[in-house]
């Protein structure tokens, strides 16, 4: 198999899926905020969000039957930092009124400048990160 065959066919299974909730639901296939719906949402609009999550992890444990683990890598930090940046991607999405998904995958399929900005943002952001991690030693 190609190493870039799973990508292919990984990135056709997100717009298909995200193609369908629109269709199917009229909604944008936005993860953060379908999440925070299924938690925090209106009760008649929870059930989808629950069909949804269940379907990805469901999706996730059948792939793992198909497609072997990569090998294990270290941890790229100390765990608090670790936490730390988990929380700040999770109030980004917050403050980007969105998440990679909403506004990567559906933002961008409709043209959104909103979602190109965030996306631009991230991305820099994310490469910024990167190089700062493999290549500035922040030592104490």
């Amino acid at each position: 198999m190609n190493d870039w065959a799973p990508g292919i066919a990984g990135g056709a299974l997100i717009g298909f899926g995200a193609a369908l909730l629109l269709w199917s639901v009229g909604r944008i296939a936005g993860i953060s905020g379908i999440a925070s719906g299924a938690l925090e949402g209106a009760r008649g609009d929870r059930a989808w969000r629950i069909a949804f999550l269940a379907g990805m992890m469901i999706a996730g444990a059948a792939a793992l039957q198909f497609v072997p683990l990569p090998p294990p890598r270290a941890q790229s930090g100390p765990t608090a930092l670790l936490a730390v940046a988990g929380l700040l991607v999770g109030f980004g999405t917050r403050l980007g009124s969105g998440c990679t998904s909403g506004h990567g995958v559906c933002g961008l399929a409709r043209f959104s400048k909103r979602s190109l900005a965030a996306v631009v943002a991230f991305m820099a952001f994310a490469m910024a990160a990167t190089f700062v991690m493999n290549h500035v030693h922040l030592s104490p």
